[in-house]
C-alpha cells in the first residue's frame, strides 16, 4: 500500500482541502505530456519537462497557496520550465552559431569593409524609420522579449506587431540589396 502525499491548504477560514498530489499527477500525467507535447516537439526533450515538472510540484508543494486549481499551478510550473527551455537551447545556438562563424569567416580586409558598410546601411535605415518601428525593434532587440509582450507593452495586437516586423524585415532586405547592386 502507497502513502498518499498530501498537503492541507487553506481554501477560506473555515474549511481544509487536502491536495493529494500523488492522485493528481496520475490523473493528469497523460494531460501535462500533450500540454508540453504541443510545445516541444523532441519527445526525449517532452520526457525531461514532465519529470522536471512533477519534480518541482513536488519540491514546491508547500508553497501552493490555494489561490487557484492545483492542476492550474501544475501546468504554469510546466510552462514556465518550456519557457527555459528554449531560452537554453537559444543561447547554446547562438554560441554554437557564433563559434561557426568565428571558425569559418574569412578575416580579408576586403569582407571586414563589405560588413561594415552593410551594417552602417542598415543601422542608417533604421535611424530614418518611423518611431513606432525603431520601437518595436528596440524592444524585441535589446529587451529580448517576445511579440506578445512587445504587444502588451506598447497596447497593440500582436498581429500588428508581426505585420509591422514583416514590413521592417523587408524594408531593410530591399534597402541594403538595392543599394549594394550600385
Amino acid at each position: 500500500m502507497s502513502a498518499l502525499f498530501c498537503l492541507e491548504i487553506e481554501a477560506s477560514e473555515e474549511s481544509l482541502n487536502p491536495v493529494y498530489w500523488e492522485i493528481l499527477m496520475r490523473e493528469n500525467e497523460k494531460r501535462l505530456y500533450n500540454f508540453i507535447h504541443k510545445r516541444v516537439a523532441n519527445t526525449s526533450d517532452v520526457e525531461d519537462l514532465v519529470q522536471s515538472t512533477w519534480l518541482e510540484v513536488l519540491c514546491n508543494c508547500h508553497r501552493f497557496r490555494g489561490l487557484s486549481k492545483p492542476e492550474t499551478w501544475m501546468f504554469g510550473i510546466a510552462l514556465n520550465l518550456v519557457k527555459n527551455h528554449y531560452k537554453s537551447l537559444k543561447v547554446s545556438y547562438l554560441h554554437d552559431e557564433l563559434n561557426d562563424n568565428v571558425l569559418t569567416q574569412s578575416d580579408l580586409p576586403d569582407d571586414i569593409t563589405e560588413y561594415k558598410d552593410t551594417l552602417q546601411k542598415v543601422l542608417g535605415h533604421i535611424s530614418r524609420m518611423p518611431p513606432v518601428y525603431q520601437q518595436i525593434l528596440q524592444l524585441i532587440v535589446d529587451h529580448d522579449i517576445s511579440y506578445q509582450e512587445v504587444a502588451d507593452e506598447l497596447m497593440i495586437p500582436v498581429g500588428t506587431v508581426r505585420s509591422r516586423l514583416s514590413r521592417l524585415r523587408q524594408t531593410l532586405r530591399n534597402e541594403v540589396d538595392w543599394k549594394s547592386e550600385e
